[in-house]
């Protein structure tokens, strides 16, 4: 079997085989009504929401609401909030699919993650190979959003920002780790297609050790950061 809605190093691809049937099973049992404005997934209400929505409009949103802040304050209050509720969403939604699957096993956690976020459309999911997930503070995991809908949503707009904007992808991925792992995890969005980067690229890890990894891969990889 191939891995058809993530990419992951070979150590992980079985469980990620496992991870990927499970989920899809899980949303072959889709059932719309719009007579009664229900989407029904393994017995949960879904909704849908166009992307623009929740990224690039957002942060015009959010300008326009609050005039008295500058372009750079704008964007970090805009990009804390979604990045909240993202992680609010990811802690939720990842106990219970967990509960749904009856998956204890961190790394099986973790591994129905990225699948579900492929059939949800938030983003494909691209794994790297230094990633070394472990439910401790030396948690290091890093990762590419390839399709990451926030990226989109201002490509397709033909807008460049000047500043990381998957933010809900960073949240929600956090979220849905912490609740795997059972430790505290914070990401940040080291390079991002919106910017003009070549990747939508994240690094998560505990808190206390997070700044330190950026600075480290940056460090290594002078010339993906114009150095």
């Amino acid at each position: 079997m191939t891995i058809s809605t993530a990419r992951v190093p070979e150590a992980m691809e079985p469980l990620f085989e496992r991870a990927e049937e499970y989920v899809r099973r899980y949303f072959d049992t889709r059932k719309e009504s719009p007579q009664e404005g229900v989407i029904v997934i393994g017995g949960e209400r879904y909704i849908l929401v166009r992307a623009a929505s929740m990224s690039v409009s957002f942060f015009e949103h959010i300008k326009a609401l609050y005039p008295g802040l500058n372009e750079s304050e704008a964007s970090k209050v805009t990009g804390s909030v979604l990045f909240d509720i993202a992680h609010a969403l990811g802690v939720s939604d990842a106990r219970a699919f967990h509960e749904t699957l009856k998956v204890t096993d961190p790394i099986e956690k973790l591994s129905t993650g990225p699948i579900h976020f492929s059939h949800t459309g938030w983003a494909f999911v691209d794994i790297l190979k230094e990633s070394r997930p472990s439910p401790d503070v030396n948690y290091y995991l890093i990762y590419d959003h390839p399709q990451s809908f926030e990226a989109d949503s201002w490509i397709v707009k033909k807008k460049k920002a000047d500043f990381p904007v998957c933010s809900m992808n960073a949240g929600y991925s956090t979220g849905w780790c912490q609740a795997s792992f059972g430790v505290e995890l914070a990401t940040r969005e080291i390079l991002c297609r919106a910017k003009g980067d070549k990747y939508c690229r994240f690094i998560m890890g505990h808190p206390s050790k997070i700044e330190g990894y950026v600075e480290k891969y940056k460090g290594e990889n002078p010339e993906l950061f114009g150095r």
